[in-house]
């Protein structure tokens, strides 16, 4: 034997001892064994003695790949399923009969894995001569989704992608899937991995129900896996410092419920050591922006998102949609009406200013008056970004005024521009908050607001939890989440990133957004919060008082982001105090609106500028027709300022390169300066500016006209 083989056999052993193969029992690893036509390096037995497995070392130097052919013949001899490759560096396994070629696998299988997986292959059916158990998932769309992946994984898919929109049962559907796979002998074991505790026991409890006859519990840290159960439900944090304790056989699938939260960074090492059928679950919208090869910022994680969930699962596109929209149309989710309304000081473009007159200095505590008076400095005003509120500052008259509206519209309702009266629906109602300290100021003015609802004082209208902070999270978190979903009592539930995603209470009739966010998964995600079905409840209502609306423009479009690798953390600031700003601020009458949205989902108008605004969009549709080159980023732009021409098409009649640093929603982006990279520079900016002015502010009087296109020589904006 080359003493470089030998070497790699030192290495093979202590991998097979790491995963319990005694060496030293021939009824569980023979040597050297000779068959017709060679010697095979290592057969794997079972506990009684019989051959499970063909293993075929190679030097350090050699690619195991290269002892297919000669491994596959002696696997045929010794009639085994199953084939491992390995070099002391590389272990490949092979199921010679099923596979084209051998894979990946961080470990051998350990001997009980082994057996499972060839005594379940000797009874294995095929997928599509067991029936979809539709008391679980009856649905058309389910049943698509469930006979699509098992038509994927009978062609030999191991990775497969699902989007399907918040509310539409992914849960059931996995469960039902699950259900098939096991009754086709096609799985095991199955690990289900969820972002939060929380979750893995609202997904416990629906295994629970839907599957009885197989057996699931929620691993959580620090405990051991429980060999006898079926179904592992738990996060990937709680796996860390566990999963190498275990071959990569254990699992023969794996289930990750809004994977684009938990499958990147340092955490998908567990995710990769398992050698089971990989299915991802979201509800975000993934489909990546056509010819867009631009590397994207580190910090753009919408982008991130589409291309590298993509790329984890190995596909161009989810292997099964079933969208927001989609799910409306059918009846099978609740449409939603918006309200929008900002105060005063928060509706100012480009931040608002704070006077020293218009303090009062004596309210203030000393630390405050110091720090304040530094960041004055010799100034007599100081300009304050919204998004810094409840971080930096606070204004307690805003958030008192966000209260108030909210009540008062509960109550009263608002008429709209057509002059219609409208109402949201009394129900239970989540609300966004910055920070803990933000959530607990608003639900103790969200319940001191509704104190004549309430049957007893000691009875919370308003309660808050809190995840994802650290020190700040509740302790009691599940428990006020329960009490939301059971109970009458809180009715309003005030939330930091614990309600944001995957959280399922069918009663939420109205959603509050305090909390700003620039990510559109994010939004989409906390959108989807309104969207179950209820009895009584035809529509769900957003109240929008941060410009969270607009600056998304609220449309169903893919979500540009997620992580490949885990982005640097960014440095936060951690004042030692909030500073309280003690200056008026309430609601601007004018922000006052009522946003309805058509049937394919798109943004209704006020009557008095429907006409024009209506016809701009088509031209300027039209116009973007012509421009079929544009980058991906660039056409991201462009769509959102068609949304900004009908959103201001009384008052539009050209569109100036200032627009991008007079509305927000581009101000919020980098404003100009980001305008002239994305768009090309300022010579590209102009010509695409002018082509766009000719096609779009034309003569409205004939609608049939077509748009001017964009002039065949100007620049057109390209990826940099």
């Amino acid at each position: 034997m080359h003493d470089n083989e030998a070497h790699a056999r030192v290495a093979i052993n202590a991998q097979l001892a790491d995963q319990g193969w005694d060496l030293h029992n021939p009824n569980s690893v023979c040597y050297e064994v000779a068959l017709d036509d060679g010697i095979a390096d290592y057969v794997l037995n079972d506990r009684h003695g019989r051959a499970l497995a063909v293993t075929e070392a190679k030097r350090f130097t050699v690619d195991p790949a290269t002892a297919r052919d000669q491994a596959g013949r002696y696997a045929r001899q010794l009639g085994v399923a199953y084939v491992f490759l390995a070099n002391g560096h590389e272990i490949l396994f092979w199921d010679w009969q099923r596979e084209a070629h051998p894979r990946p696998v961080k470990t051998f299988f350990g001997q009980d894995d082994l057996e499972r997986r060839a005594a379940v292959r000797q009874i294995r059916i095929p997928l599509d001569r067991v029936p979809i158990d539709t008391r679980i998932a009856g649905r058309d769309y389910q049943l698509a989704c469930i006979d699509t992946l098992s038509a994927e994984i009978a062609r030999g898919r191991r990775k497969l992608l699902v989007e399907m929109a918040t509310g539409t049962g992914k849960t059931r559907t996995a469960a039902a899937l699950i259900k098939r796979l096991f009754e086709a002998h096609a799985i095991t074991r199955v690990l289900f991995l969820v972002d939060r505790i929380p979750l893995a026991t609202q997904a416990e409890d629906a295994f629970a129900e839907h599957l009885p006859d197989f057996p699931a519990y929620v691993l959580r840290a620090g405990r051991r896996f429980q060999d006898e159960k079926r179904i592992t439900v738990t996060t990937l944090q709680s796996m860390v410092n566990l999963y190498r304790d275990y071959s990569s056989g254990y699992f023969d699938l794996v289930v990750t419920d809004e994977c684009h939260r938990s499958i990147y960074g340092k955490w998908s090492g567990v995710l990769r050591h398992f050698d089971g059928l990989q299915i991802g679950l979201t509800a975000t919208p993934c489909v990546a922006p056509p010819g867009d090869e631009r590397a994207p910022d580190p910090d753009d994680e919408d982008r991130l998102f589409v291309r590298d969930t993509l790329r984890f699962f190995e596909v161009e596109q989810p292997t099964f949609s079933y969208g927001l929209r989609q799910a409306i149309a059918d009846g099978h989710l609740v449409p939603y009406q918006i309200y929008r309304a900002r105060t005063v000081r928060t509706a100012t473009e480009g931040g608002f200013t704070v006077t020293r007159g218009e303090l009062d200095w004596n309210a203030l505590d000393a630390d405050t008056r110091t720090e304040l008076t530094q960041l004055f400095g010799p100034d007599d005003t100081l300009t304050v970004d919204p998004n810094a509120l409840e971080r930096r500052f606070t204004i307690p008259a805003r958030n008192q005024a966000i209260v108030t509206e909210f009540r008062k519209v509960m109550d009263e309702g608002f008429r709209d521009h057509k002059g219609i009266l409208r109402k949201p629906l009394l129900g239970k109602t989540i609300v966004f908050a910055v920070t803990k300290r933000h959530a607990a100021t608003l639900a103790k003015l969200f319940d001191d607001a509704f104190a004549d609802c309430k049957p007893d004082p000691a009875v919370a209208y308003a309660d808050y939890v809190v995840s994802g902070c650290g020190d700040d999270d509740t302790t009691d978190g599940l428990t006020k989440i329960q009490r939301f979903k059971r109970q009458e009592f809180p009715r309003i539930l005030v939330s930091v990133n614990m309600l944001d995603t995957g959280f399922d209470c069918a009663d939420v009739a109205n959603l509050v957004f305090a909390r700003f966010t620039r990510s559109t998964i994010l939004y989409q995600q906390m959108r989807g919060r309104g969207t179950r079905r209820a009895p009584n409840k035809p529509v769900f209502t957003l109240f929008d008082f941060v410009g969270v609306v607009d600056f998304h423009g609220d449309a169903d479009t893919y979500g540009e982001g997620g992580l490949v690798r885990e982005t640097p953390a960014r440095r936060r600031y951690s004042p030692r105090r909030l500073l309280g700003l003690p200056i008026d601020d309430t609601i601007d009458p004018a922000s006052r609106e009522w946003i309805t949205l058509d049937a394919d989902g798109n943004l209704v108008f006020p009557a008095a500028s429907e006409r024009r605004a209506a016809q701009l969009g088509t031209r300027f549709e039209a116009w973007m027709l012509h421009n079929a080159d544009l980058s991906a980023e660039a056409e991201r732009w462009l769509h959102l300022l068609g949304n900004q021409i009908r959103a201001n098409a009384d008052t539009l009649d050209e569109i100036t390169p200032e627009h991008f640093a007079y509305f927000h929603v581009f101000a919020q982006m980098g404003g100009l300066a980001e305008a002239r990279r994305v768009l090309g520079g300022d010579a590209r900016l102009a010509a695409l500016l002018g082509a766009l002015n000719a096609a779009v502010f034309g003569p409205l009087d004939d609608a049939s006209a077509d748009p001017a296109p964009g002039p065949d020589d100007a620049p057109r904006p390209t990826a940099p």
